[in-house]
Parts: structure tokens; C-alpha cells; sequence
């Protein structure tokens, strides 16, 4: 960490110690969590304190934490520890000599979808993350901070679209990038691969239709080639080189 990030996280964590459940200062990077009915209140004092002066927004986005670091590559989980398999071997090829460093961590809670505001301050030249969590999984719903930053207008727009998180407040919710028959929200983890829906021209009816996607679904797991798969070479034994032909003995 810099002294830069530990300054804020200190500044943060004694201006809203009753109201950020989690201040991480990480690789000179500081992330702050907020509950659903703080998140206007604290977003307007980053905004407006001089301390903070957070008075830019310069992207947000939605994510998923579906399953998150608990299994292997056969379901849709990832690891949070930085490996590309879960903390937990549950399959025959996990790497049992990677297993021995890992940490198993303890259960995560069912916080599923949240949503990750990503701030700069011009005049201190300072960044912050601010976290928030949906309460509900089956239907998340944070607040709109476009009341406290415009810009966060398409930027709420894009992460309803493809995860499906409502913005209470936003004047105008509607999906960005999808089509407008476009079913689910492709970045969530239980999306299929293939998708729920394909377009194609109808001849007959001379119109665009939708039907049910006709793409056999498949599971993406890297190729791993182990040792019992290649074949080995005895340095200490020599290599036999083949005979050479006529003309090459020729030459």
C-alpha cells in the first residue's frame, strides 16, 4: 500500500466508521463497501467534502459473484485466491500440489450481485472504489447515484442489461446493448454459453423471428496435458541417430 491509499483509508474509516462495513487498502488501491440505505448519503459526502472531493465518476459496473471461489472449472465458480481452479478439490485433476498452499476460506454469504462505483478526485488526484450489494439475489436492487453523478446514467443502464441489477431512481432503465426481444442478462454466471434465443430471417413470413437457439451448449475447460501424456526422454541413455541415406553419406 502507498501512503496515499493509507491516508484514505484512514480518512474513510474515521468519517463513516458506522457506515462502511469494509475499508480494503490492497496494491495501493483502496475499496470501500456500503450498505443499499447508506450508499446516497455517502456517495454525496464523497462527493461534496472537501477531505474526499470525489466530484467524477468514471465508470460503474455490475458484477456477479455467483458461487464465487468454491469450485473448479467444470461449473461456473472461479477462485478468489488468484488460481484458475476453486479452493476446494472436488474433481480427479485438481492440482493436488497447488492444493497444499491454498487457504480454504470460509463459506461466502449469499450476496450475490453488486455494484462497483469507480471514482477520481481531479483536484486530489485520488481514487476510490465503492462497493454495494443487492440485499435480494432473485431480484437485486440497488440505488440510483445519478442524482449524486450524472454520468452514471448509461453506465447503471449497461449493468441492468447484461446482469439484470435494478437502479432504484434511474429515470430512465431500459437495456443498452442487447436487442429488444433479448432474453435473460448474458453476463450473469448461469447464463448458458449458447444463449436462450437466436435471430434469423423467415423467408416465408419475410420478417426477422426469434426461435430457441439451435447451438448444442458445450463446456469450456481448458485442455491440461499431464506428465502420463507425453512421452519422456532418457537423458542418460543416448540418442540413436538414424542412418544416413546414400546421397547424404555422398555429400
Amino acid at each position: 500500500m502507498s501512503n496515499s491509499s493509507r491516508q484514505l483509508a484512514e480518512q474513510l474509516h474515521e468519517r463513516f466508521a458506522d457506515k462502511l462495513p469494509a475499508v480494503i487498502d490492497a496494491v495501493g488501491e483502496v475499496t470501500v463497501e456500503v450498505a443499499c440505505e447508506d450508499l446516497l448519503e455517502v456517495a454525496t459526502a464523497l462527493r461534496d467534502e472537501p477531505a474526499f472531493g470525489f466530484e467524477m465518476l468514471i465508470d460503474l459496473c455490475g458484477v456477479d459473484y455467483f458461487h464465487h471461489g468454491r469450485d473448479e472449472w467444470a461449473t461456473e465458480e472461479t477462485s478468489s485466491s488468484g488460481f484458475s481452479r476453486g479452493v476446494e478439490a472436488v474433481t480427479a485433476g485438481h492440482m493436488g500440489a497447488v492444493t497444499e498452499d491454498l487457504v480454504v476460506e470460509k463459506p461466502r454469504s449469499t450476496r450475490r450481485f453488486a455494484a462497483v462505483h469507480h471514482l477520481l478526485s481531479i483536484s486530489t488526484n485520488r481514487r476510490l472504489r465503492l462497493k454495494v450489494f443487492a440485499p435480494d439475489d432473485d431480484l437485486p436492487v440497488v440505488p440510483s447515484v445519478i442524482g449524486v453523478w450524472n454520468s452514471a446514467d448509461w453506465y447503471e443502464r449497461e449493468a441492468f442489461d447484461l446482469y439484470g441489477i435494478l437502479f432504484e431512481g434511474h429515470p430512465d432503465l431500459r437495456r443498452l446493448l442487447t436487442d429488444y426481444g433479448f432474453v435473460g442478462h448474458p453476463f450473469r454466471k448461469d447464463f448458458p454459453l449458447s444463449g436462450n434465443v437466436e435471430v434469423i430471417y423467415d423467408a416465408e413470413k419475410k420478417r426477422v423471428v426469434y426461435q430457441p437457439v439451435s447451438i448444442e451448449p458445450r463446456v469450456l475447460v481448458p485442455k491440461v496435458v499431464r506428465g502420463d501424456q507425453v512421452d519422456s526422454v532418457d537423458l542418460a541413455q543416448p540418442v540413436e541417430e538414424p542412418e544416413a541415406t546414400e546421397e547424404q553419406a555422398a555429400e
